[in-house]
């Protein structure tokens, strides 16, 4: 069972696990959070029953109510060991650029919006200890029915989510306004992008759900990877 129980801006995952409870994929802004609460009472989901949160990258609009969530669950976090630095400080890095013209203009605006600085709540200390990272012992130790995927590029701590032939790519790849061909519009490294689009499409999946937009077939990764050769970044001035 997948529920989505985020909005038009950004998708938040939650999936059932075989084994009973569930997984949510990241968290949506801070400012989202009671809407978060109101869809899970709608789906009739206890928040006890959140087992794990899979964070797929430290950005403002995937961890931002991250620190609710850990206050009414028991739920661990699965995140890349890269993602930990972003948490504490809470705010995005500016590495890298836009994606095209349309996606720098797309990024002026949401700073006239009050998103520029696209910072967050920090993690609470108190939460530190629920942080598996997905190198450590205890990750490898756990018996997950779902397999992790590190698809860097959009960031360098990002991960992907693959189950059951559906691959949760965060922000590997995006659907909507102002996507071109399913890129996402942010990228820290280009080339670390490419590489991870061929580690996905290698991967075979049967859909993408994306964090931005609605699922798509798998076989758009194949049939617009050549767009990726034509990218070239437009940086932010800071």
């Amino acid at each position: 069972m997948i529920y989505n129980l985020g909005n038009r801006v950004v998708n938040n995952y939650l999936v059932s696990l075989d084994g009973g409870g569930y997984v949510l994929i990241d968290t949506g802004y801070a400012e989202y959070y009671e809407a978060f609460r109101k869809r899970l009472k709608k789906v009739g989901v206890e928040p006890a029953e959140i087992k794990y949160v899979f964070l797929t990258h430290a950005h403002d609009d995937h961890d931002g109510f991250l620190n609710d969530v850990l206050a009414i669950t028991d739920a661990k976090v699965i995140l890349h060991p890269k993602a930990i630095e972003g948490l504490i400080k809470g705010q995005n890095s500016f590495e890298g650029g836009c994606s095209s013209r349309l996606a720098w203009l797309f990024c002026q605006i949401l700073a006239l919006l009050g998103k520029g600085e696209h910072k967050y709540p920090p993690l609470r200390e108190q939460y530190t200890g629920r942080l598996i990272t997905i190198d450590s012992a205890e990750f490898k130790a756990m018996k997950l029915p779902f397999s992790v995927i590190e698809t860097p590029g959009h960031t360098a701590d990002h991960i992907a989510m693959l189950m059951d032939g559906i691959l949760f790519c965060g922000d590997a790849a995006m659907n909507n306004f102002p996507s071109i061909k399913r890129t996402i519009i942010w990228i820290e490294n280009l080339e670390q992008y490419r590489e991870s689009w061929k580690k996905m499409i290698a991967l075979n999946p049967r859909m993408v759900y994306p964090a931005h937009g609605k699922p798509f077939p798998a076989s758009d990764l194949k049939k617009f990877e050549s767009h990726l050769e034509k990218i070239r970044l437009f940086p932010l001035a800071q």
